[in-house]
Parts: C-alpha cells; sequence; structure tokens
C-alpha cells in the first residue's frame, strides 16, 4: 500500500512555520471566515488563487472547474456563489482564467475527449459568439484571445445569476470581475470588466 506520507511531513512544518510566525494564527481563523473575495477560477494546478494574489488562508473562498466555466445550469458553481454571496457577504466577484488553458486548447480542436467534452461545449459556444473576431486571428493570438473571451463571457454569466441579480436588486454592495492569469510571468492581466450593478451590465451589452 502506498501511502502520501511526505505530504504530512510537509504539513507539519507548514503549520509549524506559521504558528512560529503568528502563535494565534489558527485559533483566530478557526473562529470566523469572513473573505472579501469568491475567486472562480481554473482547476490548474498552476493557478493557485491565493498564492498569485499573496493572501493567507481565510482571505479567498474559491471554486475552480476546468476553464473557469460559471453557467447557468452548473449548481456546484450557483450555490458556491449563493453562499459567497449570501452568507460570506463577499464584496468582489473574480472570474479569473490563465493563457495557456488546457481546456481551450481542447474546445478549440476537433478530437474526442470522453465526458468532458460536454462541459467543453460551453467553450465552443464563447468561440461560436466571437467567431467574427476569431476567424481574423491563427495560432497563439488566436488562442490567447479565447482565453480572454471566455473569462469575459463566464463574468457575464455570473452577473446573470439569479443570486448575482437579487443581490444587486436588494442594494449589496457586490462588483464583478475579469482577469487572466500568465504562467509565464506569474502576472494577473485585468481585462477592463467590472460590474457592480445592472446599470454597469447594461451599459457592457449596449
Amino acid at each position: 500500500m502506498k501511502n502520501l506520507s511526505h505530504l504530512f511531513e510537509r504539513n507539519v512544518k507548514w503549520a509549524s512555520d506559521v504558528k512560529d510566525k503568528n502563535p494565534d494564527f489558527f485559533t483566530d481563523l478557526s473562529k470566523q471566515q469572513a473573505p472579501e473575495y469568491l475567486w472562480i477560477g481554473c482547476s490548474d494546478s498552476r493557478v493557485p488563487a491565493n498564492q498569485i494574489v499573496a493572501l493567507p488562508p481565510g482571505e479567498i473562498f474559491v471554486h475552480r472547474n476546468i476553464a473557469n466555466v460559471a453557467v447557468h445550469s452548473d449548481l456546484n458553481c450557483l450555490s458556491v456563489i449563493q453562499y459567497a454571496v449570501e452568507a460570506l457577504k463577499v464584496k468582489h466577484i473574480v472570474v479569473c482564467g490563465h493563457y495557456g488553458c488546457g481546456g481551450i486548447k481542447a474546445a478549440m480542436g476537433n478530437e474526442e475527449n470522453g465526458l468532458i467534452d460536454n462541459w467543453l461545449g460551453h467553450i465552443k459556444d464563447v468561440s461560436r459568439f466571437h467567431a467574427e473576431e476569431l476567424n481574423q486571428l491563427e495560432g497563439d493570438e488566436k488562442f490567447n484571445r479565447l482565453c480572454e473571451l471566455n473569462v469575459l463571457e463566464q463574468a457575464a454569466n455570473v452577473c446573470n445569476s439569479t443570486v448575482v441579480q437579487s443581490a444587486w436588486k436588494n442594494g449589496v454592495d457586490l462588483s464583478v470581475h475579469a482577469w487572466i492569469y500568465s504562467i509565464e510571468n506569474g502576472l494577473l492581466k485585468d481585462l477592463s470588466l467590472s460590474i457592480s450593478s445592472p446599470q454597469d451590465l447594461e451599459k457592457l451589452i449596449s
């Protein structure tokens, strides 16, 4: 039987290092969860939410899936959004994709990948919505642009969700942002989408 004892060893060292720096860290952390941010990102192991923005545990509520998709049919994602908005009272929802996303790349091809093709259909929809722009591009430029467009579409989906719409209707201070991350240099890029009200969303559409 194989075990993962080395990970437990690393955990003990990590916990010890944290307590050396702040003896009350875990005691304080266990008393409450009050993050200001919900991060909807890709499951890619190279894109860890907390580390990217240098925030400690407890500061970001995180939901991750293949290609950072947020659609009205995904009850998992919607439940996370609802809990974050209504229970945790987050003030910001960040949809963050990344360049070089394997899910995006797979959706651009025509190979059969099995079950995941049903999920990648959401990315193919984004590609179809923006076909006129994407058809003018080739290679990495097209790949990178679809990564960006997918983030923008998913952020719009979050804005149109019943949870966020209801929050805005009730005067909740809540903003939705679209970001993308480069694995090659470790830097985030703001895709210049920040929506804080139905009026902001209408301006975006018009």
